[in-house]
């Protein structure tokens, strides 16, 4: 059970203001962009007032700021399980797709997030949302580049091979409203998620194996 899920439970159980805050903000967010979303209709969904809303989160910069820190923390937890576990060679790199296929399919409403946020150049997070994820990133590529130099994986240009990682996985769970038109299908149907799995998982392994 990842972070997002345990505190929807734990809003239903406790009621906690600044959870239901922060779950209405993230989908206001994702669906209206940062310009677009005001604290008032934030508030008056989450059944408060303006004020209460403030006294939990004194600007808008800090509640977007939350909603992206939360979204990020289920992100790095559901990567680190599968980074750190002992598989080798494709099964890790089979487990590190799965994670953020997963993570993506659970939390549309981060694609749409990260999307607008690379749009506007960061200019609403107040962090370098590049730098968050550059040690991460790092690491991906050094693992690519062990395998290689080890014959385990077929030689390419690491950066590269995840850069078409990351632009399969963001644009299927960015561009859902397009695709349904041309799939005839919902994207984000189990039978068409599985499809769209396994096709990524299988491109990288054609990709890889020597």
């Amino acid at each position: 059970m990842d972070m997002l899920t345990r505190m929807v439970e734990h809003v239903g159980e406790s009621h906690s203001t600044r959870d239901q805050i922060v779950l209405e903000a993230t989908q206001c967010f994702a669906d209206q962009g940062y310009d677009g979303t005001s604290l008032n209709d934030i508030a008056a969904a989450v059944g408060i007032r303006r004020q209460s809303l403030l006294h939990h989160f004194p600007s808008k910069e800090l509640l977007y700021g939350e909603v992206f820190e939360r979204l990020l923390s289920v992100w790095f937890e559901r990567l680190a399980g599968a980074i750190s576990s002992d598989a080798q060679g494709f099964d890790k790199v089979e487990q590190v797709l799965g994670a953020g296929f997963d993570f993506f399919a659970d939390h549309p409403e981060y694609v749409r997030l990260v999307r607008r946020e690379a749009l506007d150049g960061g200019a609403h997070l107040g962090i370098d949302l590049a730098a968050v994820l550059r040690p991460m990133w790092d690491r991906a590529v050094a693992y690519f580049r062990r395998e290689m130099d080890a014959g385990t994986f077929r030689r390419h240009d690491p950066e590269q091979l995840l850069l078409t990682g990351y632009g399969a996985l963001l644009s299927y769970f960015s561009d859902t409203p397009f695709l349904g038109g041309l799939l005839d299908q919902d994207p984000l149907d189990p039978s068409a998620l599985g499809r769209r799995r396994t096709h990524i998982t299988n491109f990288y392994r054609m990709a890889l194996t020597p």
